[in-house]
């Protein structure tokens, strides 16, 4: 499933579907300070229209909306990881974040270079990070930028990586000869049916095992073909909590563009996957809580 690099007949890009409105009241209590580290926002379309190149289409997801859902969740901030549909452009991430001062943290979809002038401005407004992506993803979207990654080192800035289905291990080489800390996307996009053995999974392992690589438990929708609450991924989630639970993250990945083919999940039940997921409360929150604020420079819980 190659998700962003679908395109609907004459080349026409595909008109996601929306999100589900009515966010259940999860059975999950968060902690105080639990962050979503994984989210996209849209719109107003008037004053951002997506890129031409965009693969998808998306109605107004805005970041009022997204701020009442995290309340109903229990959530106290979150990373907005700038879509796809924006291309290479962080004018939309930059004003949301602008906004809502403190709230968000940003990675951005980055053009082959940064001035450092821009970086020093991006840092300041909470960018901590640039996403990176396989090119059968999208060839508007940044593939890996050795020369850019060296130079946001120098801030502190992690490198998030999206690969296509399955694709993961074809990168490894090369994400870990960037100096940066590595976070990677939606479970490594692994091949559900594939096992614990396919070579996208040992992968990670293997990358987190040199201490410097998070990985995200979002978008188990973007592996698994299954409907919510995804019982095929369950395995993965168990088997990457046991080996190494101080580098993992939670996300919802709202408002799940793009998912064309798959059943709309609601954000409360995806939530609730963690009383599954990682069964252990202390375990548990250390994800919601201690690591995000860690990865992603929100302090310590106030």
């Amino acid at each position: 499933m190659l998700g962003s690099t679908r395109r609907g007949r004459n080349d026409v890009a595909l008109l996601s579907p929306p999100p589900d409105p009515n966010t259940k009241t999860p059975r999950l209590k968060c902690p105080p300070g639990a962050i979503d580290a994984h989210f996209h926002l849209f719109g107003p379309a008037s004053q951002y229209p997506l890129d031409p190149t965009s693969f998808y289409e998306i109605a107004d997801a805005l970041p009022e909306t997204l701020i009442a859902l995290h309340k109903t969740i229990g959530i106290s901030g979150g990373v907005l990881v700038s879509g796809g549909g924006y291309g290479r452009n962080a004018r939309h991430m930059l004003d949301t974040m602008g906004r809502f001062p403190g709230y968000f943290r940003g990675v951005a979809v980055p053009p082959d270079h940064l001035p450092e002038a821009e970086i020093n401005d991006m840092h300041r407004q909470g960018v901590r990070g640039v996403r990176f992506s396989s090119h059968q993803r999208g060839k508007h979207l940044a593939p890996i930028l050795p020369d850019l990654a060296a130079a946001i080192f120098e801030h502190g800035w992690h490198v998030q990586f999206y690969a296509h289905t399955g694709g993961l291990a074809e990168s490894v080489d090369k994400l870990l000869a960037l100096p940066n800390t590595i976070v990677i996307d939606h479970f490594g996009t692994l091949v559900p049916e594939a096992g614990l053995n396919q070579p996208v999974f040992q992968a990670m392992l293997r990358m987190l095992d040199t201490g410097r690589v998070y990985v995200k438990l979002s978008g188990p929708m973007r592996c698994s073909t299954m409907d919510p609450p995804y019982p095929d991924m369950t395995q993965y989630a168990h088997a990457l909590v046991a080996h190494a639970p101080e580098r993992l993250v939670w996300g919802t990945d709202w408002p799940h563009p793009n998912l064309n083919e798959q059943k709309m999940p609601n954000d409360g039940d995806l939530l609730d996957l963690l009383l599954d997921w990682v069964p252990d409360e202390a375990t548990r929150n250390r994800i919601l809580v201690d690591n995000p604020r860690t990865l992603y420079d929100f302090g310590p819980v106030t």
